[in-house]
C-alpha cells in the first residue's frame, strides 16, 4: 500500500496528455481507424518486447489469457459505446458523464473488495465526483439539456458499465499476473478486434484524410499509454481500487487544461471551479 499515489498521479497526467491527442487527431481530421490501430499496436509491440527482454515468466497462463480477454472486450465495448454516444450527445457532455464509471467502481470496491478509506479521502472522493459533474455542466455551455436522446444515454450507460469492467479486470490483473504481459495480451486482442471492426470501411473503399499524421499521433498516444497504463496497474497493485480509479478517471481534466492553453478555448467560471475541485480532491485523496 506504499507509493500508490505517485503512480496514480503519473497515470492521471500521462493518460490526460494521451486523451488530449484525441482532440489533436480530430482537429487534424485524421483517419480514426488508423489512429486507433496504430495506438493499440504500439502498446502491444512495446509491452511484448519489454516482456520478452525481461525474460519474465507467467505463473498462470490461463489466468493471463482469461483476464486479458475480459479486459480487452470491456475496453473495446467502452470505446465503441463511447463513440456511438458521441453521435447523439455533445462530446463536451458525454465524456464527463461516461467518467462517472468511477462511481460504480467505488461501489464495487466497498462491496466486494471491502476497502476502507479515511474521512478526508471520503471527502476527496465526493469532491472528485463533484468536479466531474461541474465540468459536465460547464461543457454544456448554456446548461440546457441538449443531450436528451434516449439512444445516446443508453450508450452512455453501456460505456459506464464497460469502463467499470475494464477497471475491475485491471485490478485483478495487477494483483494476479505479470503487468507487462497483461498489457501485451489485452492490447494485442484489442488490436485484432479493432482491425476487424475497421475492415468493412476498408472494403467499401472509404479512405479518410491524414493517414500519415494519424499514424504518428497514434504511435505517440501508444508510447504515452504504455507508461501511463503501467503506472495505473502499479498503483492498483499497491493501493485501493476506489481511490486509484477515481484519481485516474480525472485525466480528462488534463485534456481540458491543454485545450484551453494550446487551442485557446475560453474557460468559464464553472470550468475553473471544476479544475480547482479536482486539485483539492487530489490533495485530500493523498492524505
Amino acid at each position: 500500500m506504499t507509493g500508490w499515489f505517485s503512480f496514480a498521479l503519473a497515470a492521471l497526467l500521462l493518460m490526460g496528455v494521451q486523451r488530449f491527442f484525441y482532440k489533436v487527431a480530430a482537429e487534424k481530421s485524421c483517419d480514426t481507424t488508423m489512429t486507433t490501430l496504430s495506438f493499440m499496436a504500439t502498446v502491444t509491440v512495446i509491452s511484448a518486447a519489454v516482456f520478452f527482454l525481461r525474460g519474465a515468466a507467467v505463473p498462470d497462463l490461463p489466468f493471463l489469457l482469461l483476464i486479458g480477454l475480459a479486459n480487452s472486450l470491456a475496453f473495446l465495448l467502452a470505446t465503441v459505446t463511447h463513440i456511438e454516444a458521441l453521435k447523439t450527445i455533445p462530446a463536451r457532455i458525454a465524456y464527463p458523464l461516461i467518467r462517472l464509471d468511477a462511481v460504480l467502481v467505488v461501489v464495487i470496491s466497498f462491496l466486494f473488495f471491502h476497502e476502507q478509506v479515511s474521512g478526508s479521502q471520503q471527502l476527496g472522493l465526493v469532491l472528485a465526483l463533484a468536479a466531474v459533474l461541474v465540468i459536465a455542466r460547464e461543457r454544456g455551455g448554456d446548461g440546457k439539456t441538449s443531450w436528451k436522446s434516449s439512444r445516446g444515454l443508453l450508450f452512455v450507460a453501456a460505456a459506464i458499465l464497460a469502463g467499470a469492467g475494464a477497471a475491475v479486470s485491471s485490478r485483478y490483473a495487477a494483483l494476479g499476473t505479470d503487468k507487462v504481459a497483461f498489457m501485451a495480451v489485452s492490447y494485442g486482442l484489442s488490436t485484432l478486434f479493432a482491425a476487424g471492426l475497421g475492415e468493412p470501411a476498408r472494403r467499401r473503399g472509404q479512405v479518410a484524410a491524414g493517414r500519415a499524421t494519424a499514424l504518428r499521433i497514434g504511435c505517440t498516444m501508444g508510447i504515452l499509454n504504455v507508461v501511463g497504463y503501467y503506472a495505473y496497474l502499479e498503483a492498483l497493485s499497491r493501493g485501493p481500487l476506489s481511490l486509484v480509479t477515481v484519481i485516474t478517471s480525472m485525466h480528462f481534466v488534463v485534456a481540458v487544461v491543454l485545450s484551453i492553453i494550446l487551442y485557446r478555448e475560453r474557460p468559464t467560471v464553472l470550468g475553473i471551479s471544476g479544475i480547482v475541485l479536482t486539485v483539492v480532491s487530489l490533495v485530500l485523496l493523498r492524505a
